[in-house]
């Protein structure tokens, strides 16, 4: 690719280990249904799709069935209360984000997760204060995979999306980021769901840790 101007990630997954708090919540709501609590290998896999894929692994029911509303509600509910408990951005990814920092190079965050609870989790981890943008799942009228996420931060750093690179841990922002004109990266560390291998979505690369972003073409 030519010089790369900004790097916007997703978060969950990606740039922030929230897994730990996410299953915290699933499996308190087990336990208010009198359910004993699920290994956390199985619930972390479905963090990357948000309540859906929580209330899903926890209960066994998807959009559409009798319960789930109620049981994504109370689970969101629950969420709101421990989002900063345990969460914390990967170790590995905090020099990723000073050497981008030191070389100029702007970052941003593009989620699924709403606003209402991305701007605490954000503002909590001291991240809002160095995120050159911030799109969260109800910021445009359409969330990933559709690409307007990703293109509407591009619009707010005035930057041509195809001199932006996305990193992200789940098909979905693989998807998005084609369709928006950028380099796409999948985080090999994240959650990656329980679809297709990550090795058939289609990204421009994987990358297995997150050192190896500052050695793409275009960032080093």
């Amino acid at each position: 690719m030519a010089h790369c101007e900004a790097v916007l990630f997703d978060l969950d997954g990606t740039l922030v280990d929230s897994a730990p708090d996410l299953a915290g919540a699933a499996n308190e709501l087990r336990a208010e249904h009198g359910l004993p609590p699920l290994p956390f290998e199985a619930l972390r896999p479905m963090v990357g799709s948000g309540a859906r894929g929580m209330v899903g692994a926890a209960f066994g029911v998807a959009p559409g069935d009798a319960r789930f509303e109620d049981l994504r509600d109370a689970f969101l509910a629950r969420y709101a209360d421990c989002l900063l408990q345990r969460t914390q951005v990967f170790a590995a990814m905090a020099p990723v984000l000073a050497a981008l920092e030191a070389s100029g190079r702007r970052w941003g965050i593009v989620t699924n997760k709403a606003m209402r609870f991305t701007a605490p989790l954000v503002e909590g981890l001291g991240l809002d204060r160095r995120a050159a943008v911030l799109i969260a799942g109800d910021t445009t009228a359409h969330a990933k995979p559709h690409p307007e996420p990703l293109l509407e931060a591009a619009r707010r750093l005035d930057v041509d999306p195809a001199a932006c690179i996305y990193v992200g841990d789940d098909q979905r922002d693989v998807q998005a980021g084609r369709a928006a004109g950028m380099t796409t990266l999948v985080a090999a560390w994240g959650y990656l769901g329980a679809g297709e291998p990550m090795e058939h979505w289609g990204a421009d690369a994987i990358l297995e840790e997150p050192s190896a972003l500052l050695k793409w073409p275009g960032v080093a």
